[in-house]
């Protein structure tokens, strides 16, 4: 049941997985697995620190299997309280919890942060479901290749179902495939994988849940970024064939330790006779639709779960700005979003123009508000302070926050969440303004490079088999528009030459040595380095956006404010 759970939502959570459970029921299956955490949504954070909240939750999975059909096995994420609190998968079946399986390995890496909150398991009970013998685990648990899945397996187990919620970044179903492959084959054993899907905050939950059988093979795979109902027969006995040829498990087993792995019997039978389900295997997307995609259900999702309705976007009738426009109409509808161009003494006719034909595009409506007398006001209230200086940054940067100060109006005045447009070069480099385009409620594409902004404009235009996004606005050299002439090249490298060292620099910590080994220009690279660093203030200051990058800005990547080390 690749579901998207909101987090807190305990009653709207329930309600999902019985929808769910009760559909595959009516489609005979034995059982039904959800997300890691389904009941609280994931990941409830410091909602966990509360009694109250825990207390609460208990009570939903105990309304859960007092209400799950009673024919069917239901394996759910959940928190469950004991001695303390435990990331755990409940195993529901004839009104009670037959059982629970307490995840652990719990990830402190990356976004994650559950040692913080939960107390690791011990035990691994093999579950017997319609007279197999089921392993059950939570995510983290078969990352490693002798986690909890290796001694179920050793223990008799032969499906192993983990339950998870992974978040998405560029290349990693592909990642997960690899690996769960290997856990199957190494284990003889059947994994059926079930992934959240949805958006909370920066995350996004892809799904793509899957199964693979005693030999690695791919038998079934959701869609990514939608909520389905993956129902897959497994062909148990082939299990037994397969260790039947592999002696190296009966030397393994005899240093395993069962008596953490006892049977609890769940159901003895299966519910009877089913028709065969067709086999369905879910493509691939391109990496540009996949990140698109995933901008998408962030958006979505983010605006959704805080109760917003409507959207603002600043439009310049740039790239950024158009392409944060077109993800919003696909994310909320086009009578949801709505453009305010703020042409300044400097925005050439050409970005005006393009900005009204972006809005005519989406099918979005476009106000028009001129800065010219705030722009002209401000330079005369500053005239004194300034007086003596040579104008630069300071001046041009109060057209930003005069933008900045209209959108949050607009947000105030009408309801509407300001959604910002830089992307991630900007962001890591300071090529933005506090207080100015940085400011808003949502940074849709903080995490994604400028290169790679153009590429999702190009496939979305292919997508809609149209210029959605107008040649003009793809082919215009970027600038800000805040002095005459101005391009972004005047401060920054070519982006060609910007985004590859920021990938090598903000997500994989090389240092400017290495950087330099790897054929980039020395100077250029210390240029960029120092950028990076003295910029971080800003970024702690930024809106959430998704993320879709392996490291992020943000929660993922925390640097000191007050730091005074350079390694260049």
């Amino acid at each position: 049941g690749q579901i998207n759970a909101t987090v807190g939502d305990l009653d709207g959570n329930v309600a999902k997985i019985l929808d769910f459970a009760r559909r595959a029921r009516d489609l005979g299956c034995d059982a039904v697995a959800f997300p890691e955490l389904a009941v609280t949504g994931y990941p409830p954070e410091d909602l966990l620190l509360r009694r109250s909240f825990i207390v609460d939750t208990q009570a939903a999975v105990e309304r859960l299997a007092r209400e799950a059909p009673p024919d069917i096995a239901l394996i759910a994420g959940c928190v469950d309280e004991q001695d303390d609190i435990y990331n755990a998968a409940a195993v529901i079946h004839c009104g009670r919890v037959a059982g629970v399986y307490h995840k652990h390995l719990l990830p402190t890496y990356g976004v994650f942060d559950e040692d913080r909150y939960f107390q690791a398991g011990t035990q691994a009970p093999v579950f017997e479901i319609a007279g197999v013998r089921v392993g059950v685990t939570v995510c983290e648990d078969v990352w490693y290749a002798n986690g909890p899945h290796r001694a179920l397996a050793l223990a008799g187990a032969e499906v192993i179902v983990n339950i998870n919620g992974s978040p998405y970044h560029t290349g990693k179903l592909a990642f997960r495939e690899r690996m769960l492959a290997t856990r199957a084959t190494d284990e003889s054993v059947i994994v059926c994988y079930v992934n959240l899907v949805g958006g909370q905050d920066e995350l996004v939950f892809d799904g793509g849940s899957f199964v693979f059988d005693e030999r690695g093979e791919l038998r079934a795979r959701a869609a990514q970024f939608d909520e389905e109902l993956l129902v897959c027969d497994l062909q148990v006995d082939a299990v037994l064939q397969t260790r039947l040829h592999d002696p190296r498990r009966r030397k393994e087993r005899l240093l395993s330790d069962h008596e953490r792995s006892p049977t609890i019997v769940v159901s003895s039978a299966p519910a009877g006779e089913k028709a065969p389900i067709e086999r369905r295997v879910a493509s691939h997307l391109s990496p540009e639709a996949e990140v698109y995609a995933a901008l998408v259900t962030g958006t979505r999702d983010y605006v959704r779960k805080i109760a917003y309705e409507q959207v603002v976007v600043g439009l310049s009738g740039g790239i950024d700005s158009t392409i944060v426009a077109a993800i919003a109409v696909d994310a909320l509808g086009a009578e949801h979003v709505h453009g305010v161009a703020m042409p300044s003494r400097y925005s050439s006719e050409g970005s005006i123009s393009d900005a009204r034909r972006v809005a005519e595009n989406l099918g979005i409506d476009l106000q028009i508000i001129p800065i010219e007398p705030a722009h002209a006001a401000y330079l005369e209230m500053l005239d004194r302070p300034f007086k003596g200086t040579e104008p630069g940054t300071a001046e041009e940067n109060v057209q930003s926050r005069i933008r900045g100060n209209l959108l949050m109006a607009l947000s105030n005045k009408f309801g509407w969440l300001v959604l910002t447009t830089g992307n991630k070069s900007e962001y890591a480099t300071g090529y933005c303004t506090l207080y100015g385009d940085m400011a808003g409620g949502y940074a849709v594409i903080k995490d994604v490079p400028k290169t790679l902004v153009y590429r999702l404009a190009e496939h979305r235009n292919a997508a809609a088999g149209r210029e959605l996004v107008p040649r003009s606005v793809i082919e215009k050299p970027p600038s800000a528009e805040l002095k005459p002439d101005q391009r972004d090249q005047d401060t920054l490298p070519p982006y060609a030459v910007l985004d590859p060292i920021l990938e090598l620099y903000v997500e994989e910590d090389h240092s400017l040595e290495e950087i330099v080994a790897l054929g980039h220009d020395e100077a250029t690279a210390r240029r960029v380095l120092a950028m990076v660093d003295r910029n971080e203030y800003k970024r702690r200051q930024a809106p959430p956006g998704v993320k879709i990058t392996p490291r992020a800005f943000g929660r993922d990547r925390r640097l000191p404010l007050a730091n005074r080390y350079r390694g260049y």
